[in-house]
């Protein structure tokens, strides 16, 4: 089975994220459970909780299909430890918010080394970060998304996510989320059915099929390489639809949430539903 969705608004309460996604055609979606260009937000209430919970239910939405993303501002690899506590406080209210909703997995970009420390170092702060939050929660999966590698982001090589990963405690707390533009633009050719093959056969090797939590399929604006983070919609980007075939026919990724996040939310029913034709 394989879940397909999108990041859908959450707009007035978490509790809308779950009839937005059933909208479109989603088996499983993306949300913020706070406004992701805010540091501080509103406690979620009793109320948000239990409606975000009953409506999961109601449209059959399991936890292992809901997959939110963190606040677009912390960097768990901070060189500056003021700036870096910031980020670890922000980022353990978002595993508590998902575990006060009962959700399992946390998408999150790795972190940052700003020009001011090794990337060698940078790898290992974010690796305490997620050791520090994983000890102060109990359930939530920590999901360390792939970079396209723009400006000093980290986590663009699966070397590098491998890396976090082995630096991780709770082994059976951490996993990958795969963005296909993001690949793309790191340097991985994953546009044709042969680079599909063989970059996959590398993250088998390096990360490990069973570290995969879930993926984002978008198509890139950007060049193979060119190291720049812009999302286009399926089939309209320099990436095509021979990746979102071979994915669809694939049972290797069966069981995660596959998110759109392509630029065009009023597009969103019509590439559901296209990926699902592909199955």
């Amino acid at each position: 089975m394989k879940y397909i969705g999108a990041h859908v608004s959450a707009a007035g309460g978490v509790e809308n994220a779950p009839e937005r996604a059933k909208e479109i055609g989603a088996t499983g979606f993306a949300l913020f459970t706070k406004n992701q260009r805010q540091w501080k937000a509103k406690p979620l209430t009793e109320e948000n909780i239990t409606q975000f919970k009953k409506r999961c239910e109601e449209y059959g939405y399991s936890m292992e299909t809901v997959i939110p993303h963190d606040s677009y501002l912390i960097n768990l690899g901070h060189p500056e430890n003021e700036k870096l506590q910031k980020s670890r406080d922000a980022f353990l209210d978002e595993l508590q918010r998902c575990e006060q909703l009962g959700i399992e997995l946390l998408n999150f970009h790795p972190g940052s080394h700003l020009k001011q420390i090794s990337e060698k170092e940078c790898l290992k702060i974010i690796a305490d970060s997620i050791n520090w939050s994983l000890d102060q929660t109990k359930t939530v999966k920590a999901v360390i998304e792939n970079t396209a590698g723009q400006g000093t982001n980290m986590g663009y090589r699966f070397e590098q996510l491998a890396e976090i990963m082995k630096q991780v405690e709770q082994k059976d707390r951490v996993g990958v989320c795969v963005d296909t533009a993001h690949a793309f633009a790191a340097g991985y050719d994953i546009s044709t059915e042969d680079g599909f093959v063989d970059t996959f056969e590398q993250f088998d090797s390096i990360v490990g099929f069973d570290n995969l939590l879930a993926m984002h399929l978008n198509d890139s604006k950007k060049e193979l390489g060119s190291k720049v983070d812009r999302h286009e919609s399926l089939g309209d980007g320099l990436i095509g639809w021979t990746l979102f075939e071979l994915i669809m026919k694939d049972d290797r990724f069966d069981g995660i949430p596959l998110i759109l996040e392509t630029p065009n939310p009023d597009r969103w029913p019509e590439e559901i539903q296209k990926l699902k034709d592909l199955m």
